[in-house]
């Protein structure tokens, strides 16, 4: 028991407002869906606002048994975006509500200055990817939340050098939350997927195709090195607007009868469950759950040296590093791992390892809850 345990009667359990917008997939909304149904709910009364509540991470949240306040804003530059704000207070004062935490751009851009207006006690951002892949005046806004917010909530210390020596953030404000995963549902003990039951070594990556993700890196460093093992595949697991480009590239390198690509899904454990050597060959990157899951399932890792990736990925003991934008660099990795079948079960081990002890779920919770905790309490709300 904690030292509060023993102050006398017991607390009432503080009402919190998670906020993203929407609850879709995504990196964002999954992370907001987790802090809120594994929050302490002795200590914290988590609720969850929204623009948009439909999705799979709004199916998790309800059942849970967790609120969810939909706010009607469908474009910043509409009256509806100030119009909002009179019911979202009215909210806010109804419910008790002490702190909010917003955990996107356009969230944070919309509900700081609006919790500051509604009179929250303590007010906290989220920076979870670098600023430099948000448009210029959305980049203007977000530092004009900065100075609204009490503090800034990143999940890598990548992002945390980021925002100090790019961003000019006072590091007194920024506070460290690494992403947390389920590591039940992401573990080693994992059934390969029907469709890739006769294959042999796979090499591959589950994410969205989005142009900073390179993919077409992994496509050239894949090539490089198909000749090793005739029974070699690569995997593109994702839906994006470089999928189209993607397609090319494996076709001008001859790789049709190689690669298999698979739209983005639900069954993400399984097909990491077929992926003997996973690769993130991303441009930029801050905290990745693609890459922890991958790591959690026993999948031997490689990852370009960018963002958060290194905090994950230690070069030579949890899996390898290379540098963004060099299929000839990754193509060397991929060869020691290819031939030292060894090697990869190590690597595969020392991951999974490091993941279930660092970045579970349970974690993640329990830090957010001390963050939570201290503005609360250096507000006086006991």
């Amino acid at each position: 028991m904690n030292e509060r345990d023993h102050s006398g009667p017991r607390e009432a359990p503080a009402p919190v407002l998670l906020m993203v917008r929407e609850l879709g997939p995504g990196g964002s909304e999954r992370q907001l869906a987790v802090i809120a149904r594994a929050l302490d709910r002795e200590q914290f009364e988590p609720h969850v606002g929204c623009f948009r509540p439909e999705g799979i991470r709004g199916d998790e949240v309800r059942a849970a048994g967790i609120s969810i306040l939909q706010v009607p804003v469908h474009s910043f530059a509409s009256a509806g975006a100030f119009g909002a704000v009179r019911p979202f207070a009215r909210y806010i004062r109804e419910r008790g509500i002490r702190l909010v935490h917003t955990f996107d751009e356009p969230m944070n851009v919309w509900g700081v200055p609006a919790a500051r207006v509604a009179g929250v006690g303590a007010v906290l951002s989220s920076q979870r990817a670098h600023r430099e892949l948000v448009p210029p005046l959305r980049r203007h806004m977000l530092r004009f939340t900065d100075h609204l917010t009490d503090g800034v909530v990143v999940n890598c210390l990548a992002v945390r050098r980021h925002l100090v020596e790019d961003e000019k953030v006072s590091p007194s404000l920024i506070h460290l939350c690494y992403n947390g995963i389920d590591t039940a549902a992401f573990a080693p003990e994992r059934r390969r997927p029907d469709s890739l039951a006769a294959a042999g070594l796979t090499i591959g990556c589950v994410c969205a195709l989005r142009p900073e993700k390179d993919l077409t890196t992994l496509a050239r460093g894949f090539a490089a090195v198909r000749h090793l093992r005739p029974d070699m595949r690569l995997v593109i697991v994702g839906s994006g607007p470089s999928l189209p480009l993607l397609r090319d590239c494996c076709r001008s390198l001859d790789l049709e009868n190689q690669c298999v690509f698979e739209p983005v899904t639900s069954r993400v454990a399984e097909w990491l469950g077929g992926i003997d050597i996973f690769v993130l060959p991303s441009l930029s990157e801050a905290f990745s759950n693609a890459l922890m899951e991958a790591m959690a399932c026993g999948c031997s890792p490689v990852a370009t040296r960018v963002g958060g990736n290194p905090e994950l990925v230690e070069h030579g003991r949890t899996g390898f590093l290379f540098s963004p934008g060099k299929p000839e660099e990754l193509a060397a990795v991929l060869r020691t791992l290819i031939e030292n079948e060894q090697l990869r079960r190590e690597l595969a081990c020392a991951a999974s390892a490091k993941v279930r002890d660092n970045f579970s779920i349970e974690v993640a919770a329990r830090r957010m809850g001390e963050i939570y905790r201290h503005f609360l309490d250096r507000r006086g709300d006991r």
